[in-house]
């Protein structure tokens, strides 16, 4: 989903003065697989929306730090990230906080041309792989996320998780193994 950016594409100069229209586009262009990403780790709808607007904040506040403007997609998902590890930190929370079904805003549109049973099937399909990825670890399920639905290579991977390359290929490795098993245990998907 998110592609590597270019300074040029993005404002972030224009947004490290205080223009506020940049700071408007950055929000439009992250705002929803933000939010997509924070609620399948939190699975809280309020959670989620509270961590993304935090991020943004921060994002705000520490502009300045960020040492190579192509990189403010996979910082801001650090940012995110490391709120996220926070919450369950400060919850105590270790077990599945995911939620069973996805938000009907982070939806996709249906294609006009779609049969309504092959729209139902479409959406049992993706609320089946997403109960069987709420029951992956976090660790795991955040590398299968943001390496499958937001498409960030596996080194933006280890800075956004703060973690080395070799401990995100390890992750994915298991995370890929672990959900495999569960859809031969479940006969899902």
């Amino acid at each position: 989903m998110l592609a590597v950016e270019s300074p040029t594409e993005l404002p972030i100069a224009a947004a490290r003065r205080g223009d506020p229209s940049a700071w408007q586009t950055l929000c439009q262009r992250y705002r929803l697989p933000l939010y997509v990403y924070v609620r399948e780790l939190l699975g809280a709808e309020d959670e989620a929306m509270d961590v993304v607007q935090e991020s943004f904040l921060n994002a705000v506040r520490h502009l300045g730090t960020l040492r190579d403007d192509s990189r403010f997609g996979s910082w801001l998902f650090r940012i995110a990230h490391q709120k996220c590890i926070q919450r369950w930190r400060d919850s105590r929370k270790q077990a599945c906080l995911f939620a069973d079904s996805l938000d009907d805003s982070a939806d996709e549109v249906a294609d006009s041309s779609e049969l309504p049973s092959e729209c139902l099937i479409r959406e049992e399909r993706a609320a089946e792989f997403m109960a069987l990825l709420a029951r992956l670890k976090p660790a795991q399920r955040s590398v299968l996320l943001l390496h499958f639905v937001e498409e960030f290579s596996l080194q933006e991977i280890a800075d956004i998780t703060e973690v080395p390359l070799g401990t995100v290929k390890s992750r994915l490795h298991y995370a890929k193994r672990t959900f495999r098993g569960l859809v031969e245990q479940d006969g899902t998907l």
